[in-house]
């Protein structure tokens, strides 16, 4: 299983607008439920600051979606941060266990 994070910050105009597009994303998944695949999307206190986190097994799903491509779009254009993405492995989790996967998930090893 592979667990991914970006981040990136928007344009104050632009926030709200790519809330909406992000949703769009939620919907189709909703709609299509694929299977292998959690997601969530958050929105910092500052109001512009996006933080997406998925697992997969596998290809993510997000690229064949109509909606994930009309986000992706413009994404450079709505943003003062572009998107950075990183490869994570999950320390720790309470109550998010669809990103452990039920303990399935390797985790990070501690370090004395």
């Amino acid at each position: 299983m592979r667990t991914v994070l970006v981040r990136y910050k928007t344009k104050e105009d632009q926030a709200v607008a790519n809330a909406a597009l992000v949703r769009a994303v939620f919907d189709e998944l909703a709609a299509k439920v694929p299977g292998g695949f959690h997601y969530v999307t958050l929105r910092l206190a500052d109001g512009v600051t996006f933080v997406h986190l998925a697992t997969m097994e596998g290809a993510t799903p997000l690229q064949s979606l109509p909606a994930f491509q009309r986000f992706q779009e413009d994404i450079r254009a709505r943003c003062v941060e572009p998107p950075v993405l990183s490869e994570a492995t999950v320390v720790g989790s309470y109550g998010l266990s669809a990103f452990v996967d039920g303990g399935k998930l390797p985790r990070a090893e501690a370090k004395p």
